[in-house]
């Protein structure tokens, strides 16, 4: 029986990875449950899976529900998502959106719990103290998110064969095939609507710009230990190739599936063995097979994820500030203060004008992007 932690427990991914817990309710339990504001939601998943902790992010919510649930540790903030991290877990999964992901995650893999990590801000800003940590603790990095999980499945039974190469699929987002001039007008709600995948606001966004997929290549870097240069994108519109590994020999190797974030979220949970998922549809190969397409990224219009390769290669410290700049320009462009094409058009002028020294810890990282943001508001 693994003992499962979640962080962020209301979102896409909490709520998913909570439905498979329900239906293997002899191999998981739930220990501990985190939210932002969605309290009813939470209430409702605190009837069900009865955890021993929860954290909320406002101290009013937590005395709320402290008096709803008699007995249960109930914590908010930043320090309530840090207890939950060091609290007695198997497994925890980590769905935060942003940078107050980092933390509990460093915090879990110091003691020795394996991450399922779909916060990709974890290895963006942290990769290398992360993957540090990691390995000292001996914890498990296991991705979430299906491009990680498909690279991560494919090197099974090649853990000491060199790769040559990483390739990662992109769907190309709503926007596909838009030029430059057509991107001027996109509003959030266009933006917002993304073909293939179910997600939250703010991964929506990042996979219309392609910075979702800048962000994938620099996770990528860190927890697979290559050089950029040889991850390579691939959009594929079908999103049935989730990712490929291309070894030595020229072999490549690819993991094929509907798009459904709950196979590789109980791959996550289960590794090395698999769930049974008898509600979830097989792929038909006939019909699908000869439909897949790929066509190289259009960076020239889609600057963000050329950004992210130049940023991973300049080090760590611009990697904190592509995350930080790029989280502050969604946000504004949810909230109509700035057009579509301004979050890439601002990111770049922020990296080229960054002057910056090396990062060696969480706190400096934390700084940074403290710095960053407050920078990046001042633009409009």
């Amino acid at each position: 029986m693994k003992r499962i932690a979640i962080l962020g427990s209301t979102g896409s991914i909490g709520t998913q990875a909570l439905d498979i817990i329900s239906k293997n309710r002899d191999k998981y339990t739930v220990t501990a449950l985190s939210c932002a504001d969605r309290i009813e939601e939470l209430s409702k998943q605190i009837e069900l899976f009865r955890p021993e902790m929860i954290s909320v992010a406002r101290e009013e919510s937590a005395r709320m529900l402290q008096g709803r649930f008699k007995g249960l540790e109930v914590y908010f903030g930043e320090e309530g998502l840090n207890t939950i991290a060091e609290s007695n877990c198997d497994i925890l999964l980590n769905s935060l959106m942003g940078i107050r992901g980092l933390e509990p995650t460093y915090r879990a893999l110091k003691r020795g719990t394996d991450i399922a990590f779909a916060n990709k801000e974890t290895l963006v800003a942290g990769g290398d103290i992360i993957m540090r940590a990691a390995r000292e603790s001996g914890a498990l990095m296991l991705p979430v998110d299906s491009e990680h999980s498909a690279i991560f499945q494919c090197l099974q039974g090649n853990l000491n064969t060199p790769v040559r190469r990483i390739i990662l699929t992109a769907s190309g987002g709503p926007f596909l095939g838009f030029n430059r001039k057509q991107l001027e007008s996109v509003t959030p709600q266009m933006a917002l609507k993304h073909p293939k995948w179910r997600m939250g606001k703010k991964i929506s966004i990042d996979s219309a710009t392609m910075m979702n997929k800048g962000l994938e290549v620099i996770e990528a870097k860190w927890l697979f230990d290559i050089y950029e240069n040889n991850i390579d994108v691939a959009v594929h519109p079908q999103s049935i190739i989730h990712s490929m590994v291309e070894y030595e020999d020229s072999s490549i190797i690819a993991q094929l599936g509907l798009p459904d974030m709950r196979i590789p979220i109980s791959y996550a949970f289960s590794y090395p063995n698999r769930l049974v998922s008898n509600d979830m549809p097989s792929l038909n190969f006939f019909e699908t097979a000869s439909k897949l397409t790929f066509e190289k990224p259009d960076t020239k219009t889609f600057r963000c994820l050329d950004l992210a390769y130049k940023a991973v290669s300049a080090g760590t410290a611009y990697t904190v500030v592509l995350n930080a700049a790029n989280e502050i320009l969604v946000e504004a462009f949810l909230e109509g203060r700035i057009g579509f094409i301004d979050i890439q058009e601002n990111i770049e002028r922020i990296l080229n004008a960054a002057r910056i020294s090396s990062v060696e810890s969480i706190d400096d990282i934390m700084a940074l992007d403290r710095e960053t943001r407050i920078d990046t508001k001042r633009i409009f």
